[in-house]
């Protein structure tokens, strides 16, 4: 079993997904499918001449988080796979499925439609990964967890006791941070790029309705117009690893926030995704 493809999900309230399509957009050089779902809650970012990776939901409740979808070959074996790993199935749908870690993150298998051009780097960033904050009683769990999920995926320290990276094999697009809160509180996730300049980023973003929350070491914390958190950080938008920049050589292994990101609870998603 291999994950052939990895999609990031953008999760915001439906009454944003309208100023929130329009952002992700522009910073990721997309443009918008056509909306599809019972209540037309689904979207992806189509990226010309390479394959889509970022979609985009409109929940029906809670704030602004993300989630992560894996195509596989075979979803029923990824799902039976994942539950020996300890996760719950919350919902099966007609080829796809939604389950949920132990410390209850939301996560979707669904199947490969034979995804491999990874999207180009955009005005100096990637969109690369997705990172889950996690309370301290929850991480050694969840690290064992989405180590023993991914197979052919390497589970590496960060620079920092409370990181861990799960990098994919080469070409797949996405990539999963674990972070170890300070405090207890429900499990989140949020969206990370990687970027060659991070000044130069942010002040992209703010042109385009984004918002600065704060400025901690090689990564920057910030705010959508829908409302949501993500961070800028200081990695190289080709490989994701550490930038090659003289003056971000010194780069965490970690990718996020200073435990600010808001919590979210997702919502099940629905079937046509």
């Amino acid at each position: 079993m291999s994950i052939r493809w990895t999609y990031a999900f953008i999760d915001r309230p439906a009454l944003q997904a309208g100023p929130a399509a329009e952002f992700w957009t522009a910073v990721t050089g997309t443009r918008l499918s056509e909306v599809r779902g019972e209540d037309g809650e689904f979207a992806t970012l189509l990226a010309d001449g390479a394959d889509a990776c970022v979609k985009l939901q409109g929940t029906v409740s809670g704030g602004g988080g993300a989630h992560l979808d894996f195509s596989v070959d075979d979803v029923p074996e990824f799902v039976a796979h994942a539950s020996r790993l300890g996760a719950e199935t919350v919902g099966e749908h007609e080829g796809w499925a939604v389950l949920r870690s132990p410390a209850g993150q939301l996560f979707c298998a669904v199947p490969w439609h034979g995804e491999s051009v990874r999207p180009p780097v955009v005005h100096g960033s990637r969109l690369d990964q997705v990172c889950l904050d996690l309370p301290p009683s929850a991480y050694d769990t969840e690290v064992a967890f989405w180590s023993g999920l991914l197979p052919g995926w390497d589970a590496v320290p960060g620079s920092l006791p409370e990181f861990r990276v799960v990098r994919p094999p080469a070409g797949l697009p996405v990539r999963v941070l674990l972070q170890r809160l300070e405090e207890e509180r429900p499990v989140s996730a949020h969206l990370d790029l990687a970027c060659a300049d991070i000044g130069a980023t942010r002040a992209r973003h703010e042109e385009l309705g984004a918002v600065c929350v704060g400025t901690f070491g090689h990564w920057t914390v910030m705010r959508d117009p829908a409302g949501g958190t993500y961070c800028l950080t200081g990695r190289d938008p080709e490989t994701g690893g550490p930038a090659r920049r003289s003056d971000q050589s010194v780069v965490r292994g970690r990718t996020t926030a200073d435990q600010t990101p808001t919590p979210h609870r997702h919502t099940t998603p629905m079937p046509q995704r």
